[in-house]
């Protein structure tokens, strides 16, 4: 089932961020005079279509990793007399560069429309407060202490472990210090931290903020009980069910869920000794965690459980939600947050800053899809705005084959007067489909890198 909901998790959201980007290109099309021949959602042989009144075929097609729309252009066919004063050609190159941009245009109105939904919706988060620090790393030199709670990053306001990590990750390549902002409790005053980097987080993959701060979240005691047992792993074989309490592994108490899980992970393919409590009766199950390898190739015990939930104490939760014109503010801030850093993050990999192994293919987001769906409406729509102002900065870039590459050749139009010559367009366009083919493949093979 995992597989089926991660391709239905895709395919809407692909088809979501490519219709409003194909649309923005047509709405303005339309309003500039240009006829469109066809509205294509999907790439390859049409599975429906439908022609309207002015002629437009809107299809979906086969393979649903992008879309066009294809507008009149005597650069790609005869036209008629009566018709060319309709033609995309035809028209000022102001009007060009706006049916251009609006595609880009339509994806961050996408994005600000989500997190508009989701400041007025309101959403329920863990405060970031310090669990553990890691002894001689960067909180500890910066003089971060357990306890206390993370309230800003580089001045800019973190509700949450999600924009904590998102502000680490917006540092990446710092040298000198990162000023942290903390405080003991709601009603303390803040207190100011700078703590010490070097080249932070440079080519780590996947990054990992909080581990190298040398951070630990805190956490509520987690009792050693199972959750969820995974149909045909090795918990649910040994006859581990859901309720059960972990009292000992071959001998030894387990004071909470941690220790049992360093226990599995410690020995694959050894068999251990587990009392377990169960409806107030105690019981000795066997139990072979199976072994899974790991990057470094490493063998790591898993049985297939998980964790039975706990509440969070009400001081540690933090509820965000905004007025319906307050959110506005609020939404494009976010956007143009995510904007700036996802065009740095770009230019953060051209410079080797990240490692070019963090690009994304249609198989990471296709299982991020399907995670973000699982865990709920909050993180769908949040996973959907970020991919759509991703897909907006993409394609804003200069590079010929992208909007950003057509609108390059119409601005050097605006200030030359005339067209760039069709030979220096067509070579530049051989470079761009050469270019985003090879960062497609690239994609792809650390897609597959990752399975």
């Amino acid at each position: 089932m995992g597989v089926i909901e991660n391709l239905l998790a895709v395919i809407v959201v692909l088809g979501l961020l490519i219709t409003f980007h194909e649309y923005g290109h047509f709405w303005v099309a339309r309003r500039c005079g240009v006829k469109v021949l066809r509205f294509s959602v999907g790439f390859g042989k049409p599975l429906w279509s439908r022609v309207d009144r002015h002629g437009t075929e809107f299809a979906v097609a086969a393979i649903p990793l992008g879309g066009y729309v294809k507008m009149l252009d005597e650069r790609e066919g005869p036209v008629a007399p009566e018709e060319q004063a309709q033609a995309f050609n035809r028209k000022s190159v102001w009007a060009r560069i706006a049916i251009v941009s609006a595609g880009p245009i339509a994806n961050f109105l996408l994005a600000f429309v989500a997190y508009w939904v989701l400041f007025v919706y309101g959403t329920t988060t863990v405060a970031p407060v310090i669990g553990d620090i890691a002894a001689d790393s960067p909180a500890a030199r910066g003089g971060l202490q357990s306890g206390q709670e993370i309230v800003a990053v580089e001045g800019e306001r973190t509700p949450s472990w999600g924009e904590v990590n998102l502000k680490l990750v917006a540092a990446i390549g710092a040298n000198g210090e990162l000023e942290v902002t903390t405080r003991d409790s709601e009603t303390a005053s803040p207190e100011r931290h700078q703590v010490p980097v070097s080249d932070w987080l440079v080519r780590q993959d996947p990054p990992r903020p909080l581990a190298t701060l040398g951070v630990t979240p805190w956490r509520p005691e987690l009792p050693a009980v199972l959750g969820e047992v995974l149909d045909d792993g090795r918990a649910q074989q040994a006859g581990l069910q859901s309720g059960d309490r972990i009292v000992s592994v071959d001998g030894t108490a387990v004071e909470d869920w941690m220790a049992f899980v360093d226990r599995v992970r410690d020995n694959p393919g050894k068999t251990l000794a587990l009392q377990v409590e169960r409806d107030g009766e105690r019981r000795d199950v066997m139990l072979t965690p199976a072994a899974r390898e790991q990057e470094d190739g490493t063998a790591m015990g898993y049985i297939g459980v998980g964790v039975q939930t706990t509440e969070w104490p009400e001081r540690y939760r933090r509820e965000i939600r905004y007025g319906p014109l307050d959110a506005v503010g609020e939404a494009v801030s976010k956007t143009g947050e995510m904007s700036l850093l996802t065009l740095d993050s770009i230019r953060k990999m051209l410079i080797g800053l990240i490692s070019p192994s963090n690009l994304s293919g249609p198989v990471t987001i296709a299982r991020i899809a399907g995670d973000s769906a699982r865990n709920g409406v909050e993180s769908f729509i949040s996973f959907l705005a970020y991919l759509s102002i991703s897909l907006g900065v993409l394609n804003l870039l200069p590079i010929p084959v992208l909007d950003g590459g057509h609108l390059v050749y119409y601005l050097i139009e605006a200030v030359r007067g005339r067209p760039v010559p069709e030979a220096v367009q067509a070579f530049g366009l051989r470079i761009g489909v050469a270019l985003v083919g090879s960062l497609m493949l690239m994609a792809l093979y650390f897609d597959l890198m990752r399975l």
